[in-house]
């Protein structure tokens, strides 16, 4: 979180153009084709209007997050009537076009899978690298992922202006249908005695990297068709997430300009 000149705490990350608040408002700009990163809305709610924004948020893939009053008043002092949307600032993607695109014109995809990377800076200096050496697609999940917001994407350097992001409802759902697309998934992990450079990423590949916290969840470790390691040779044992992505990127392309 981070303190504004009012003294109020605001989203880390987040400006008021970032957001915008009041349930019709918020309606409206969804039905005018706004990107929404998420809506919160007041826990105790459920009247009518409420109701209404729900179905809209639904009919429109927003994910949508109860939280109480006290969250919605640091994100804003002015009445909100319980409902505060984040704006994305990009436009989604869709995967199946993503993928459908390479395979036409005989292009092996390499998709970037993030399984729950929070920190914006994290998340903006990853697109940068995955834009640089040509990723066609980095995957987030709706929930429990960075908000993509103006400080994202300067961050990403402006990356994220040309780089495809697509956002899924549920991750292990998305690798199994990667998979039938014939897409190999490979978690990069310290959690593997399989040396990275030993992989084939020349091949159709999604690369998983997992969250600051705990790195990539037990579900997607379960199904992963590869797991293999970035060599450590120092006393620390583990890279920063965005330094990690840069490198198992990077080895890709290597790979595939051979």
């Amino acid at each position: 979180m981070e303190k504004r000149k009012d003294g109020f705490l605001i989203e880390k990350g987040a400006t008021e153009k970032d957001f915008i608040f009041g349930t019709r408002a918020v309606m409206e700009a969804i039905h005018a084709g706004k990107e929404m990163d998420k809506v919160l809305v007041q826990k105790e709610l459920n009247n009518d209007l409420i109701k209404e924004l729900l179905q809209v948020c639904k009919a429109n893939a927003v994910p949508v997050v109860r939280v109480p009053d006290a969250k919605l008043n640091r994100v804003t002092r002015k009445n909100h009537q319980g409902v505060v949307a984040y704006i994305s600032s990009i436009e989604y993607a869709s995967l199946d076009h993503v993928i459908e695109s390479c395979f036409s014109v005989g292009k092996s995809p390499l998709v970037l899978i993030l399984d729950r990377i929070t920190d914006v800076r994290n998340f903006g200096a990853i697109a940068r690298s995955a834009e640089c050496a040509g990723i066609d697609a980095i995957v987030i999940p709706s929930k429990g992922s960075a908000q993509i917001n103006s400080d994202a994407v300067k961050t990403s350097a402006g990356a994220l202006n040309f780089l495809p992001v697509v956002r899924v409802k549920n991750l292990f759902y998305t690798c199994r249908d990667l998979q039938k697309m014939g897409l190999t998934l490979v978690a990069i992990t310290e959690k593997s005695d399989k040396d990275m450079y030993e992989a084939d990423f020349a091949s159709p590949v999604a690369m998983i990297m997992g969250s600051e916290e705990d790195g990539i969840s037990n579900e997607l470790m379960g199904i992963a068709d590869e797991k293999v390691n970035i060599p450590m040779l120092g006393k620390i044992e583990s890279l920063n997430v965005s330094v990690s992505a840069g490198v198992a990127i990077y080895e890709a392309m290597r790979q595939r300009r051979k």
